[in-house]
């Protein structure tokens, strides 16, 4: 209770904010504008937008799980020293939600997807919305709107960026779908440590299975590891993959399940799901991460090692 009510005093938040937080949004008077990102995929996509007028910081990089992450002391200063805060929404950050939400300079640029493209769970929605790239192509938008809010000089440049980058992403989606067209209908079944990957497979034609759920949170239990080796076993798949913001261990205990049954199945890889690669390497910006995915999909599913 005492760390809440600080965070709400150092923040200046409010018990409720219901309105879309764009239309709050005032002109800052000084540029670069201040922005803090959550995942380090947002970072990138804010940087492809606001270029050289804008400095932005990320609170999570590489190998970082967004479900379980805690704001320090030392983010909440940075979110406090911010002109704008983007996050992916939708529950992703799971830990922060409440801050965030709460937060008027903050933008969830899952606001822009209509509600009716999103995968429903128990709980609400998939937050997992960029392994769509058309539903990803949505946010650029928001993101635009935001920087140009509060940096009315910078508009027809934020504009410009914008339209730039959405064909860079139109590309990129026809590169997914010329990828996964050379994997046989029956072969294409993907499975990694948790179901992250359902807007993948809706929009490509995948069946998708997690080991775990949407959330990381719960771990996934013995039974859990059972029941996918056999079905591992019983439709012959050849690879299922690891992820960069999950422990290898789970599905290296399938690899296990399945071999005691006398199957056979590798690890076909590793995925980027809830966090792009390094700053600077390929997969550090959210096109590399996916098409390194792409890559490393196809080849496992054709039975190449990884």
């Amino acid at each position: 209770m005492k760390r809440r009510l600080l965070l709400l005093t150092l923040l200046g938040l409010t018990p409720a904010l219901a309105a879309d937080p764009l239309n709050r949004l005032e002109p800052v008077r000084r540029t670069p504008v201040q922005v803090v990102t959550t995942v380090n995929f947002v970072t990138d996509l804010v940087e492809q937008i606001g270029g050289s007028r804008v400095r932005v910081e990320g609170l999570m990089g590489p190998g970082v799980d967004p479900h379980l992450y805690r704001a320090s002391a030392g983010d909440v200063r940075r979110l406090a020293r911010a002109d704008l805060v983007f996050y992916i929404g939708l529950g992703l950050e799971g830990k922060m939600v409440e801050l965030l939400e709460r937060l008027p300079k903050a933008i969830a640029i899952t606001d822009a997807i209509p509600r009716e493209r999103l995968i429903k769970t128990d709980h609400g929605y998939d937050p997992h919305v960029w392994f769509d790239v058309s539903l990803w192509r949505l946010t650029v938008g928001r993101v635009e709107a935001a920087l140009s809010r509060v940096d009315p000089a910078g508009a027809a440049y934020y504009r410009a960026n914008a339209r730039a980058y959405e064909r860079k992403l139109d590309e990129l989606d026809a590169f997914i779908r010329r990828e996964i067209a050379r994997v046989p209908r029956e072969q294409r079944v993907l499975i990694t440590a948790h179901d992250a990957f359902a807007y993948f497979g809706r929009r490509y034609g995948l069946e998708v299975r997690g080991l775990q759920g949407v959330s990381t949170v719960a771990e996934a239990g013995t039974r859990d590891v059972q029941a996918l080796a056999e079905f591992i076993v019983q439709r012959r798949i050849r690879a299922i993959f690891v992820e960069s913001s999950v422990p290898h261990r789970t599905l290296e205990a399938v690899v296990a399940a399945v071999r005691a049954r006398g199957g056979q199945v590798f690890l076909g890889g590793e995925l980027f799901s809830d966090a792009a690669g390094a700053r600077g390497t390929p997969e550090g910006t959210y096109i590399g991460m996916v098409r390194h995915n792409v890559r490393t999909i196809v080849t496992g599913l054709l039975g190449g090692a990884p």
